[in-house]
């Protein structure tokens, strides 16, 4: 088909031109959300930077304030075509983590983008900016190659505070609900299961922040006089995260195990394959629940990590047990466990084995999002994936749920969407790391295969609508 083909190809082109111009402005804009210095960085992004780029395409744009304090604004745009028409919802998120400036390699400055070969560097080039900016892209390929009409309607949500845990964002999309009514969600973040393998995935696992708190007393005391004698707040810690986790990685606290996994589910990972990249890491055999493969333990399986610890002064150690302890950690968790009850189990597990010491407290400043998942065989799925090998001459790799974790339960959940993923990145982009980039070859295949999914969006015949 003339159009299909025709769209295909310019947005394949861009990626060599428009793609780079447009994502240098936007990396350009330092929106760390974590640092409250840059606030006004984050509106200036939706309204001067990303606002016009929909704005050209016909959108219509409204920027929201967030209804949490701790939140930085939306942006809302809507092109309606015909209210018979199905309507898209496409969702990204214009905060980054920090900077980090000064520790990328060969003195590159976070907020400029900068090509390495095949490599583009820069803070939010992969987390989310490079991401929504291709799907943007594609639409405006899509559009142009059909005389100005897309054949369907698209709201596309675009918020700032992802990097701390989406927080206002469920409570937006309450209040504007009818304005976010759609038939489903198409969008983009986080990595491929391996560059050279496009991917879909239907929902995330969730997260939960917490810490685990020994405060025993007021001051340090002398390790030649007390100790012995008195608890050591990093002890109890130890032995907390010991209790939790076996030596090999296997999660030990009975409810955070996930029951009844859905047989297609652990199908469904058992033959993607985990590229860990061109860095020198890869996974640790033995390390984990025995008898999965690595996509299992990562996108069927509950994990547990330590995030940080507290305990003393690292650089300048003293002969003292300390007075209080802190380890912060993080859980990833999916569908097949109750999120409610994963911290009172906590609680009791530790005190059944003498550890009613160490205190769990929710981290409410940490990021929190819930579990979400689909079946790989359900009608949007598979026309995604159809779509997608229509594109490019191979059909996608597609997971039940990514290993990450992204607000998508308010899309799957709050507001009744089937919800389709399209990563553009890969697993050694450097993301929430000094040299994040993305891969250029990459972009080129995204702005093709999304290209050919905004086309199929506009073909009645065998959309699942």
């Amino acid at each position: 088909m003339p159009g299909r083909d025709q769209a295909l190809a310019a947005a394949q082109a861009m990626a060599e031109g428009r793609f780079l111009d447009q994502l240098a402005r936007l990396v350009a804009v330092p929106t760390e959300s974590e640092r409250r210095e840059r606030r006004g960085m984050l509106a200036h992004y939706l309204s001067d930077v990303l606002g016009p780029l929909y704005a050209r395409l016909g959108f219509a744009l409204e920027i929201f304030d967030n209804p949490e304090p701790a939140g930085g604004p939306f942006l809302l745009a809507e092109r309606v075509e015909d209210a018979g028409l199905p309507t898209v919802l496409s969702y990204g998120h214009g905060d980054t983590v920090a900077g980090m400036e000064g520790r990328w390699a060969e003195g590159r400055d976070p907020f400029a983008l900068t090509r390495a070969g095949d490599r583009l560097y820069g803070r939010g080039t992969a987390d989310n900016k490079g991401q929504h900016l291709i799907n943007l892209l594609a639409l405006e390929a899509a559009l142009a190659a059909r005389d100005g009409k897309l054949g369907f309607n698209t709201t596309v949500l675009i918020e700032t505070s992802e990097e701390i845990g989406s927080p206002g964002l469920r409570e937006f999309c309450r209040a504007e609900r009818a304005r976010l009514r759609a038939d489903m969600l198409l969008a983009s973040d986080g990595p491929r299961v391996a560059p050279e393998m496009p991917t879909l995935v239907l929902g995330t696992r969730g997260v939960v922040n917490f810490r685990l708190e020994a405060a025993l007393r007021s001051k340090a005391h002398h390790s030649g006089n007390w100790g012995g004698i008195i608890a050591d707040p990093g002890v109890l810690i130890a032995h907390a995260i010991a209790a939790i986790l076996s030596p090999e990685g296997r999660i030990e606290v009975p409810e955070w195990r996930p029951g009844g996994v859905d047989p297609a589910v652990l199908e469904a990972f058992r033959d993607a394959a985990f590229d860990p990249g061109d860095g020198p890491d890869r996974p640790d055999p033995g390390w984990g629940e025995p008898g999965l493969s690595d996509w299992q333990k990562l996108g069927a399986w509950t994990s547990f990590s330590v995030l940080a610890l507290e305990l003393g002064t690292p650089d300048a150690p003293v002969n003292a047990i300390q007075p209080r302890a802190v380890a912060h950690c993080g859980l990833r968790i999916t569908p097949d466990v109750d999120q409610s009850a994963l911290l009172p189990a906590l609680r009791r597990y530790l005190e059944a084995r003498g550890l009613g010491t160490v205190k769990v407290v929710a981290d409410t400043g940490g990021i929190d999002f819930p579990a979400s998942r689909q079946a790989p065989d359900a009608p949007w799925p598979r026309w995604a994936a159809a779509s997608i090998a229509r594109s490019l001459g191979r059909r996608p790799v597609v997971l039940p749920n990514a290993a990450g974790s992204l607000p998508n339960e308010v899309f799957a959940d709050l507001l009744g969407l089937p919800t389709i993923w399209v990563p553009h990145s890969y697993s050694s982009c450097g993301q929430h790391a000094p040299d994040e980039h993305l891969l250029l070859p990459v972009v080129a295949e995204a702005l093709r295969l999304m290209a050919g999914l905004w086309w199929d969006l506009g073909e009645a015949e065998g959309r699942p609508i």
